[in-house]
Order: structure tokens, then C-alpha cells, then sequence
């Protein structure tokens, strides 16, 4: 990498897209570089650090609405909405840790940009279904707004979900608009010891078609984080309800094993490991991301044959450490998930699709969106490969 750029104002930034898309110059964009090595290894003469465009712009906690630049530590984020007893429904995961990074160093372009939602994402949906407006840079350094700060925003094309999940390849977010929630007030955490993998995730199904009004179905089998297997249930609400669905929860998972209720510390460090993954930190093996529907999930880690995995999403989400990509995607793709080599040396990812290969028509329509936005191909290129 020659040099990186470090731009203070949104003008500094769309002069720096300017000068590249004249000279075709790649960059690589980031902005506490929190997780290196997400994504297909990019192809860039020069990095470009977002992380002076910070700082929270606007908080409106009676409106549910928070406006800040894109380079705004998670952090900060997270301590604004504590004060005022709010947070961000989908729970966002730090991944800092599981890329060699310091704790804490993610920013919410990021966030935003991977779509990265943790375990409440399954009653509360993902990053992009709280994303309601953004301004950004586009590929020929021009800027452009969409979304705006209300819920109901009709603007055509909803941008937002488009940008969300783009992985930094469509455009620089400088600002993004977020809907915050209140906080729950108490929250409980159930934990069901020694069920196979299919009797937990038939168990977590049940749960979350049910009336409970679960925020978090886990399954961490025998040995991850040192234990026997632990099926997790969260509950989360206004005190009385939280307890009298916890009674109920308690009851229905009687003839299922012994139960027992963690203390409020332990629950909430057990619910972050789940969150960022980081039972796999100090693991060196590829770590693979993989998205299944959730009756599916037991038989997808079954016929993959890894020895350390778990599950999240009552089994629609599966973190995996395996070395044998062919075999995970032969798993994976009869039904109909798809599987992202969330971490590995840059050799293995050089070596493979990151992501799931996509059908021809909609590879062809991805590229015709991103031609859109950035026809020059200058946002984080792609090393070619497989």
C-alpha cells in the first residue's frame, strides 16, 4: 500500500474520489480497519481511513432517531443511546477481536456496511431494516443523500437496504440515520443442558414460533466455551412479563433436561461471546459464516463433519472453524443457504470465492449496480480469482 488518506470533511473526501477515478486508482477503504480480512482480498495502490469523519450529529431520543458520520466509533454510538436508555435493536456485533483487532474499534459505517446484526436480529430483524437514511460518496465523487430521518420515508428506491450488505464496493457512506429503540427494561436467559444438536434446534424452532416473544435462540455444542452442550433461550421486557414468560418457558422445557438461570453478568457475557463469535478468536482455522434455513441447520453441520461449530438464529446462523471448503459448500447449497469464508489467510481467500458464487443473471445484475455507483471499479476492488 503507497500511502493512505486520511480525509477530515466530506469535501476532502470527494476531492480524494475525484483525483482516483481520473487516475482508475483503487482504494481500500476502512475506518478503525476493524476487520482486515473480511471480505475477497482487495486489490488497491491506496487506503483510504474514514475514521477522522467521526462524531454523532444529531440525537433525537423522543424520536428514536440518531444521525451520525459514518466514521463514528461503535463506542460512542453505544454510549449515547445508554444514556438515554436506548440501543440498537439488531445488536451489533463486534468482530474486532476474531480479525486480530482491539475490542471496540468498530465503526457504525462498518456495521453498516457488512449488515452485521447479532442474535436479536431473529425478533428484531438486521442492520438494513434500521437503516433509514445515509449521504454518501459515489464512484465518480459526486454526492448523493437517500433516506431520510422518519421511518415511514418514501424516496423510490430504498437505498439504504441497497448500501447495507455492500461491503464498501457501491459507495463511501460520510453520514448514515439510524432508528434507535428503548432498552429492555430486564432481560432472562434460560439455559438447557446435554441436548443433541437436532432435539436443541427442533426445541429452538418451537420456541420461536411460539408466543414467548424470545430476543435470543442459541446452541453452543459440547465443548464450545469449555462446557457440556448449553441450549440458550433470552427473554427481554418489562420486568413482569419477562418473569412470567420465563416461568412459561421454564415449564415447556422441563421433559427436555435440566434448566438453570445464569446470573445477569454471566448471561450478558455468554449472549456477547455468541454475538461476536468469540469462542473462535484464538482458533487459527478458517472460520466460516453460514446461513441455512433452520431446520436445516443440524444436518448442514453434520454432513460438514467439523469438530467445533455452533449456532445462533434457532440454527439459521452457523459459525463454523473447517479447512475443507469443498465439503461446506456441498453441504450448504442443496438447501438453499449459502456460506462466506468469514476468516482465513489471505493465500485460502485468493484461492476461493469469499462469498457464495452467485447464479449468472444476478452476478450480471450485481455488476450493473455497482457499474451505477462506481463505474471506474475504484471502491475496494477485488484481487481477481476463482
Amino acid at each position: 500500500m503507497k500511502e493512505t488518506f486520511r480525509p477530515s470533511s466530506a469535501a476532502q473526501l470527494r476531492e480524494i474520489v475525484r483525483l482516483a477515478a481520473e487516475g482508475r486508482i483503487g482504494l481500500r477503504i476502512h475506518g478503525h480497519d476493524s476487520k482486515p480480512g473480511l471480505g475477497p482480498p482487495v486489490a488497491a495502490d491506496y487506503a483510504l481511513d474514514l475514521s477522522l469523519l467521526n462524531g454523532v450529529l444529531s440525537y433525537q431520543p423522543e424520536e428514536l432517531v440518531l444521525r451520525a458520520r459514518a466514521g463514528t466509533p461503535m463506542t460512542d454510538i453505544l454510549e449515547a443511546l445508554r444514556e438515554r436508555r436506548q440501543h440498537l435493536g439488531f445488536e451489533p456485533p463486534d468482530w474486532s477481536a476474531v480479525f486480530g483487532a482491539s475490542p471496540g474499534r468498530g465503526t457504525i459505517g462498518g456495521v453498516l456496511a457488512c449488515n452485521a446484526s447479532g442474535p436479536r436480529r431473529l425478533s428484531m430483524g438486521a442492520a438494513r431494516d434500521h437503516f433509514l437514511g445515509f449521504t454518501a460518496i459515489n464512484g465518480r465523487g459526486e454526492e448523493f443523500r437517500a433516506g431520510g430521518s422518519v421511518v415511514k420515508n418514501v424516496t423510490g428506491y430504498d437505498l439504504p437496504k441497497l448500501l447495507a450488505g455492500s461491503y464498501g464496493r457501491l459507495a463511501i457512506m460520510t453520514e448514515v440515520i439510524l432508528k434507535t429503540l428503548p432498552a429492555p427494561a430486564d432481560a432472562a436467559t434460560l439455559i438447557v443442558r446435554d441436548l443433541t444438536d437436532e432435539t436443541a434446534l427442533r426445541v429452538l424452532r418451537l420456541a420461536a414460533a411460539g408466543p414467548l416473544e424470545l430476543s435470543g435462540l442459541a446452541h453452543l455444542p459440547a465443548g464450545i466455551g469449555g462446557e457440556g452442550a448449553r441450549t440458550v433461550f433470552r427473554l427481554e421486557g418489562p420486568m413482569a412479563s419477562v418473569t412470567e414468560r420465563l416461568s412459561r418457558l421454564k415449564m415447556q422445557m422441563q421433559e427436555y433436561g435440566p434448566c438453570e438461570n445464569p446470573g445477569a453478568a454471566a448471561a450478558r457475557d455468554l449472549w456477547r461471546r455468541i454475538r461476536d463469535a468469540d469462542f473462535f478468536v484464538q482458533d487459527p482455522q478458517p472460520l466460516w459464516r453460514i446461513s441455512a434455513p433452520p431446520a436445516s441447520g443440524a444436518v448442514v453441520a453434520a454432513r460438514i463433519g467439523a469438530d467445533r461449530y455452533f449456532f445462533d438464529w434457532a440454527g439459521g446462523l452457523i459459525w463454523l472453524l473447517s479447512e475443507r471448503a469443498a465439503d461446506i459448500r456441498e453441504a450448504v447449497n442443496p438447501t438453499g443457504g449459502h456460506a462466506t469464508l468469514f476468516r482465513a489467510p489471505d493465500a485460502l481467500r485468493r484461492s476461493l470465492p469469499v462469498f457464495e458464487p452467485q447464479p449468472p443473471a444476478l452476478a450480471a445484475l450485481e455488476q450493473r449496480v455497482r457499474e451505477a455507483f462506481d463505474p471506474l471499479g475504484i471502491f475496494n476492488p477485488a484481487i481477481a480469482g476463482p
